[in-house]
């Protein structure tokens, strides 16, 4: 990336995470992260972050991983953060759980004995979802943190969804309106530090990509009846960024047979960085839910 690639700041307390990239189809470097626990590794966990934001963001959770034996590594999507491509525009939101997928082929070559989970917050509840229909057995259990499972009904109204498709004929780069931060998170620090951070992205939604993210929810509820894989939902009850009965809704008609749901009340969109207690919570609720998943190790192995 250019040298004058804006840097993100790294919170007091939290841990430094490697750096690297690799190159996706298309030709462009997507900018990773990698956080290893000290001793050898447990499990693989890969962490597809959100909409407009960048996986910088989710050190404290990754440290609080590390320290089960779990290595987690992620990067930023096409158009965010780091890495290279248009801002906030991709052609088809298959890209981004193509990326997502070749990012895990990569760790998993690097460690094949290692189980592999998956982790993903709003767009990348989305991104974690699809990966894990694409394929089924590869993964051993999939984490979602207020995933975007349903379109907010006040923003897919059957006269705004045609109008949208008429803008994205004619004007697909017009942007819309754009992410209140307030909704973030109960905490007005977190919130400072998402309105200040400058590897968010802090302009409006275009058209275009308004599009695909209706079309990949269309696609998840399509693929819900079909999901055996093992699930963690986490959702707080105040989100007015993800709706909340789309959670529900994938908890019910998903036929898992190990599927669970934690509502976290009065809690708003990234949970992972909410008031401290919720935080603590959700920290140790992934963490128990992962390392019960792990795979024990035959004694003297």
């Amino acid at each position: 990336m250019p040298e004058s690639s804006p840097r993100s700041r790294t919170p007091p307390g939290e841990r430094v995470a490697s750096l690297g990239h690799f190159v996706n189809a298309d030709g462009q470097r997507l900018s990773c992260r990698y956080w290893e626990p000290e001793g050898p590794p447990r499990a693989l966990l890969f962490v597809a972050h959100g909409m407009g934001e960048h996986c910088g963001r989710y050190g404290a959770l990754a440290h609080s991983l590390t320290q089960h034996g779990i290595m987690v590594f992620a990067h930023d999507h096409v158009g965010h953060g780091r890495s290279e491509g248009e801002r906030m525009a991709v052609r088809d939101f298959q890209v981004f759980v193509r990326d997502s997928l070749q990012h895990v082929d990569l760790a998993k070559g690097r460690s094949p004995h290692l189980p592999l989970f998956l982790l993903g917050h709003s767009m990348g509840g989305a991104i974690c979802i699809l990966c894990a229909c694409e394929r089924p057995g590869a993964f051993a259990g999939v984490v979602l943190i207020s995933p975007m499972v349903r379109m907010n009904p006040e923003s897919a109204t059957p006269f705004k969804v045609f109008v949208a498709r008429l803008l994205n004929h004619v004007l697909p780069s017009l942007t819309l309106g754009s992410v209140e931060s307030r909704w973030i998170s109960r905490d007005k620090k977190e919130v400072e530090l998402y309105d200040t951070d400058e590897l968010n992205h802090h302009g409006g939604l275009s058209v275009a990509l308004g599009m695909q993210l209706m079309g990949a929810v269309q696609r998840i509820a399509r693929e819900i009846p079909t999901v055996s894989w093992p699930f963690l939902l986490l959702h707080g009850d105040a989100d007015k960024l993800c709706d909340i009965r789309g959670s529900q809704m994938m908890l019910e008609r998903a036929p898992s047979a190990d599927k669970h749901m934690k509502v976290y009340g009065g809690a708003y969109h990234a949970l992972h960085r909410d008031l401290p207690e919720t935080v603590d919570s959700v920290q140790r609720d992934i963490s128990e839910w992962i390392v019960q998943r792990i795979p024990k190790q035959p004694s003297g192995s």
